[in-house]
């Protein structure tokens, strides 16, 4: 898709085009209402400054929509196939290891017992490896250290998807 194509589209398939990316309702409805962007650039850049007001609660509800790292979506539209993509590096190559996807999976437990909600991190880039070490470390924050910390995770998922739409 080109910009010019987001810009054009009606509301309602401009919405369902970038909810995939954040279901966090009033940031897909500021995204799509500024309209028109120049570029992918500025709705990147538009999409970032908006994700940094999310709030506990908007983080919160749109973790509703991401897997456990090292587990498939449980859906079957673009929010599952941008997962699926995202998470490649914990399944493949090194990251197939079944010591780590065994030791991730602890992680994700004793994460959500901690926090009481999924392990999210930025899994594109990254290998298996690398997500347990950010785990690992992110089990010694604070809840309010931590909340920021997946918020700003959030925030890159949706960057990314965002210009992974128009890619």
């Amino acid at each position: 898709m080109r910009i010019e194509q987001f810009n054009a589209m009606g509301q309602d398939e401009a919405a369902a085009t970038v909810r995939p990316c954040a279901d966090i309702a009033a940031w897909v409805d500021a995204v799509v209402a500024d309209r028109p962007y120049a570029d992918v650039d500025a709705l990147v850049a538009h999409g970032e400054a908006l994700a940094a007001t999310w709030t506990g609660a908007e983080v919160e509800q749109a973790l509703a929509d991401h897997p456990r790292i090292g587990e498939r979506h449980a859906g079957d539209g673009a929010s599952a196939a941008m997962s699926a993509s995202e998470q490649s590096g914990v399944a493949s190559g090194t990251g197939g290891d079944a010591d780590v996807r065994q030791r991730i999976a602890a992680g994700n437990a004793a994460y959500e017992q901690r926090f009481g909600r999924v392990f999210l991190v930025r899994a594109a880039g990254r290998s298996a490896e690398e997500i347990l070490e950010q785990l690992d470390r992110r089990l010694d924050h604070d809840p309010t250290t931590e909340l920021e910390v997946t918020r700003g995770q959030l925030a890159e998922i949706a960057a990314l998807r965002l210009r992974g739409l128009f890619a």
